[in-house]
Formats: structure tokens, sequence, C-alpha cells
């Protein structure tokens, strides 16, 4: 069984930054993408930024394009999410998400807070 553990989650004031890594329990390499997906409270999960296996693609939601950049390190078995000027609808659990073929693997979860 995958494992998926994110970190570097916190409190942050507007126009703020934060980096969250995802760490996995096998070599990341194997995965078809990778990515990471938030949920606010009374609203559904959705797509923050996906990056392929070899890294030569990556996709953003338009909310977050031109602040947030997805990467990986496939020696760390770790993707990062950098998060730039961030704004208090940045507030939400943030998850890790890994696809092999059919299969999904989800992180626990890291709370961002932006506060105004």
């Amino acid at each position: 069984q995958v494992q998926l553990v994110e970190s570097g989650g916190g409190l942050v004031q507007a126009g703020g930054s934060l980096r969250l890594s995802c760490a996995a329990s096998a070599p990341i390499f194997v995965f078809n993408a990778m990515g990471w997906y938030r949920q606010a409270p009374g609203k559904n999960r959705e797509l923050v930024a996906v990056i392929t296996s070899g890294g030569a693609t990556t996709v953003y939601a338009d909310s977050v394009k031109g602040r947030f950049t997805i990467s990986r390190d496939n020696a760390k078995n770790t993707v990062y999410l950098q998060m730039n000027s961030l704004k208090p609808e940045d507030t939400a659990v943030y998850y890790c998400n890994a696809r092999l073929r059919e299969l999904q693997y989800w992180g626990q979860g890291t709370q961002v807070t932006v506060s105004s």
C-alpha cells in the first residue's frame, strides 16, 4: 500500500508563502502523475496542480496560475507545492494525490489557513 504524507501547512498572512511537501513510500517515478488538491469547508475537493511522471507537463487551476508551482524530486520521492502571494480564498485542506493507471492514492491532508 502506497502512503503519501503531506507537510508544510500552517497559518500565514495574505501575501505570504508556504511550501507543501508530499513524501511517498514508493518511488514516485512509477506514478503516471502526482498532484495537489484542496477542499475548503462546505466545498468540493478541487484540483490545484498536477505534474506528470517525467515532470514535463504541469497543469494548474486558473485560480492559482502564476502564484503556485508544483515540482518533484524523484531522488527524494517527494512532490512539492510552492505557494506564493497567498490569498484568504486559498484556505483549505490540501491533499496529495498519486495516480497509477486506474489506481489513486491520497494523503491525509494538511491545513493551510490564510488570514486577511
